[in-house]
């Protein structure tokens, strides 16, 4: 019989969490040494990465910090230079500016662009050769449910995270004889530093809470199980993947619950 007792084990890997310091980064990083991998904590905000791993430690686990800027070439080399090549690599950071799509600047377009796709290039390019040369590995690319459905003043973030869901998927099918998976994860709405002006608004909040068929928004804790699944042996066949953790979000058409039972309607002869 097989022993499927560690199947989510591990123990021994080295996982680099690009973003982190806060939000859903941060709590991948507890979770991914929860289960015995050493985390190296990568962001733009060293101040608050060095703050993630002394809490990390704290609780027992192996943790380093590591500065990364994925708009700036050069700390993305450095940073890969200093993680080396991991087991698992986590790329969480987003921006959005949430503007009609014909007030955009070009300044802002870039912006959104630069980082949630180009810094998602960036990264792969710098720590994705060194995995496939091993030839094993786990990259795991957050895109969102936006990747899929969209709404006004949500357009060029969207188009970022269907773009970096393509990116990953294009990456998947390009390194797969080497033993290298790549998947991405699309979280519905998630209380976060990226979602704070939404909290702010009562009506914003609630309509979005009641979007998802559990009626709340999700906590960044509750993707951490997508996050050690696909970085596991447990998800060893899966690569290419978009997994959604959107709280029912995309199953669910429309905000309307219709009045039921209805009546059944009689067959026409």
């Amino acid at each position: 019989m097989d022993d499927y007792s560690r199947i989510f084990d591990l123990s021994g890997r080295r996982a680099f969490v690009v973003g982190g310091a806060s939000g859903i980064g941060r709590a991948a990083c507890f979770g991914l040494a929860s289960f015995g991998a050493q985390v190296m904590c990568g962001d733009i905000k060293s101040d608050q990465a060095k703050a993630t791993v002394g809490e990390i430690r704290k609780a027992g686990f192996a943790a380093e910090a590591v500065t990364i800027d994925l708009c700036d070439g050069n700390s993305v080399a450095a940073a890969a230079a200093t993680a080396g090549t991991p087991d698992v690599l986590v790329i969480s950071p987003s921006i959005n500016v949430r503007k009609p799509m014909l007030d955009y600047t070009e300044e802002e377009f870039d912006c959104v662009v630069g980082l949630n796709l180009k810094g998602i290039f960036r990264a792969l390019k710098a720590l994705v050769p060194g995995m496939v040369k091993r030839g094993k590995g786990s990259i795991i690319v957050f895109s969102s449910i936006r990747a899929q459905v969209v709404e006004p003043g949500q357009g060029v973030y969207a188009a970022t995270k269907a773009g970096s869901l393509q990116m990953i998927r294009a990456l998947a099918a390009e390194i797969g004889p080497s033993g290298v998976r790549a998947n991405a994860i699309a979280p519905g709405i998630v209380e976060t530093p990226l979602t704070q002006q939404i909290k702010q608004n009562d009506a914003w909040y609630r309509a979005y809470a009641d979007k998802s068929v559990m009626h709340r928004w999700a906590q960044p804790s509750e993707l951490v199980g997508a996050v050690v699944y696909l970085a596991s042996d447990a998800s060893s066949y899966v690569t290419g993947s978009y997994f959604l953790v959107d709280g029912g979000w995309t199953a669910a058409d429309g905000r309307f619950t219709p009045p039921l039972p209805v009546a059944r309607a009689e067959p026409v002869a």
